[in-house]
């Protein structure tokens, strides 16, 4: 009698699946370190794939020549803005938190206007909560330092990567393509989805914070704020902050400017923070950034929250990009298994 021999395929397909699993979990451990860098090389990418492939496909430039001049671009107007950023607001936070005296005076200026004012009166400004949030923030000092050096290895990363994905671009992209193991018109799903989020978040999100801070510098300048140009730029970076964003730093300057100033430049001052400095935002958002890619709300708010965590700073375009995969797959397991296949199936056989 013989007996029916056990099908090894399933078993040896799930066995190759766990160990390219626990291999890719083993790399991505060990070179976590760099992992902002290969999200910043895939973000320039796709910032630069169609005008990458118009110049060396169509207008037939070197490979290596046109990724090369794609490099100094990103130099020029990503790194070394962002260079200019973090070497100015560094020195002027670290100036500013060695004057403690000055730091005082305001506060007490400030704590004596806030005392018999509704909601304002109920806030903690003792001496103590006072040390203790200066003593915070000095911690955080070597931190900032110890990140400015981790970015700047993860540019040389992200360059680096971003040289070889352009330059196998093609044979990289029909690499993955065949790796997805899904119809032609999910992956395209997949593609614009990915599409959409990165470049209206790595595109969309710099030019909100540039006009906001721009605008709040020129305020804080009219209205005779100390340190308009680093008040601006703290403005337009805290932007990137979920639903309270620029109001984390235009607030307290608009209670500084009542405690220490004249009760019209307060006036004023907040007047123009909410409807310019904070209208900016939904103007954008409705103009310039609706034509990026209408991308909801909600994906943004909660997307910077997760990515925030997850990636730092990166996490602002990845993070919304994880959250809405979410709804992009559930679409693809409709295509691939649901009523969708089904109906695509039908209609293959009725053209038949």
């Amino acid at each position: 009698m013989r007996h029916k021999q056990i099908n090894n395929t399933p078993i040896n397909q799930i066995m190759l699946i766990l160990i390219i699993l626990l291999i890719c979990i083993l790399i991505f451990k060990n070179l976590l370190y760099y992992l902002p860098g290969f999200l910043g090389a895939v973000t320039l990418y796709i910032l630069f794939r169609n005008s990458y492939f118009k110049l060396t496909e169509k207008r037939r430039w070197n490979k290596s020549l046109a990724s090369i001049l794609y490099i100094l671009i990103s130099i020029v107007f990503i790194v070394l803005p962002i260079w200019a950023i973090v070497d100015y607001l560094v020195p002027q936070v670290s100036n500013i938190l060695s004057n403690p005296a000055d730091i005082i005076a305001k506060f007490n200026q400030v704590k004596v206007f806030m005392e018999d004012k509704p909601i304002l009166k109920d806030i903690d400004m003792s001496d103590q909560s006072l040390m203790n949030f200066l003593q915070r923030l000095t911690k955080y000092i070597p931190s900032i330092l110890n990140s400015v050096m981790e970015v700047g290895v993860n540019i040389l990363v992200a360059l680096f990567v971003l040289y070889f994905m352009q330059v196998h671009g093609r044979q990289m992209e029909n690499y993955i393509r065949r790796a997805i193991p899904f119809s032609e018109t999910s992956k395209n799903e997949i593609w614009a989805e990915v599409d959409l989020m990165v470049r209206s978040n790595a595109i969309g999100i710099p030019i909100l914070g540039l006009c906001q801070g721009l605008v709040a510098m020129f305020g804080y300048w009219i209205f005779g704020v100390e340190n308009y140009i680093l008040l601006g730029t703290l403005t337009g970076v805290s932007s990137i902050i979920p639903v309270l964003g620029t109001m984390t730093i235009y607030i307290p300057v608009c209670i500084t400017v009542f405690a220490t100033g004249t009760v019209g430049s307060g006036i004023g001052l907040t007047l123009y923070c909410f409807l310019l400095v904070g209208g900016i935002d939904n103007i954008l958002r409705f103009t310039i950034l609706k034509t990026l890619g209408n991308v909801p709300p909600l994906i943004t708010v909660f997307g910077v929250l997760l990515g925030l965590n997850m990636f730092g700073m990166l996490g602002l375009i990845f993070g919304p990009l994880i959250l809405s995969s979410v709804g992009v797959l559930i679409k693809v397991y409709s295509n691939e298994f649901g009523k969708g296949n089904a109906i695509d199936l039908l209609e293959s056989e009725t053209n038949k």
